[in-house]
C-alpha cells in the first residue's frame, strides 16, 4: 500500500481583496478537507463560497500580521460559517489588532475585527494542516509581530508584507523598523534554497533566487 501522505500537496487558491489589493490565500488539505485562510483582508464571503465549492472546512485564520488589510474579512468568514474557527497571530501584534490594524488612521473607519486571536504564534512553532507541517518564523520589521509561514515540503513561503516581487515591506508605520526588516529577510528568507516560491501579501509571486539576484532593496 502506498503512503498517500507522501504523494499529495496542499492546494492553494489566491484572492486579491480589499482597497489595497491584498493577497488572501485559501489553503486546503485535499485529504482531510480542512482549510486555513491566510490573511483574510476582505471579501470573506467570497472566500467561504470558494471553500464550500471545494467541500473544504475552514478551521483556522492565520495572520502574518495585524494591519487591517490582512484581517478585515475575518468577521465575514466567521459569520458565514456554522462552526467556530481559531485565529492565529503573534502576540507582539495583538495591540495592533486591538487598534483595528490602523484602519482609522487611513480613513477606513471602524469595522468588526472578527474572532479574537487565540493561537499565539511563536518563532519556530509548527502548525499542521493535514499531514503537512508549516513552520512559523518571527520576522519583525514591517510590524513588531510579523511572521512568515514556511512549508518546506512544498518549497513555499507565505511571506505577508516582509518581501515582495522586486520590493520589500514598508517600515514607516508605527512599530516598523528598516534594520529589523532587512535582518528578517536576510536571516529567514535569503537562507532558504533558491527554488522556494515566495507568496507575498501584495503583488505577484516570486522566488528566493529572483529576489537574491535582482531585488534592488537587498
Amino acid at each position: 500500500m502506498t503512503d498517500i501522505s507522501e504523494n499529495y500537496q496542499l492546494e492553494i487558491q489566491t484572492f486579491e481583496v480589499g482597497p489595497v489589493m491584498t493577497n488572501a490565500y485559501l489553503v486546503g488539505d485535499p485529504i482531510s478537507k480542512i482549510a486555513v485562510v491566510i490573511d483574510p483582508g476582505a471579501d470573506g464571503e467570497q472566500i467561504v463560497q470558494a471553500a464550500k465549492e471545494l467541500d473544504w472546512k475552514i478551521a483556522y485564520l492565520w495572520l502574518t500580521h495585524a494591519h487591517f488589510d490582512h484581517f478585515g474579512g475575518a468577521a465575514q468568514i466567521a459569520n458565514s460559517l456554522n462552526h467556530p474557527i481559531e485565529v492565529a497571530l503573534h502576540p507582539e501584534d495583538q495591540p495592533l489588532w486591538r487598534a483595528l490594524g490602523g484602519a482609522p488612521a487611513f480613513g477606513m473607519g471602524e469595522f468588526d475585527p472578527g474572532p479574537e486571536p487565540t493561537i499565539s504564534l511563536q518563532h519556530g512553532m509548527q502548525l499542521n494542516l493535514g499531514n503537512h507541517a508549516i513552520e512559523v518564523r518571527h520576522t519583525p520589521g514591517h510590524s513588531p509581530g510579523h511572521v512568515i509561514f514556511v512549508i518546506e515540503s512544498q518549497k513555499l513561503v507565505f511571506c505577508g508584507d516582509l518581501i515582495f516581487n522586486m520590493s520589500v515591506g514598508r517600515t514607516d508605520l508605527p512599530g516598523g523598523s528598516w534594520d529589523q526588516l532587512l535582518s528578517s529577510i536576510q536571516e529567514h528568507v535569503m537562507t532558504l534554497p533558491d527554488d522556494f516560491q515566495l507568496l507575498p501579501g501584495h503583488g505577484p509571486a516570486t522566488t528566493v533566487n529572483q529576489e537574491r539576484r535582482a531585488n534592488p532593496f537587498l
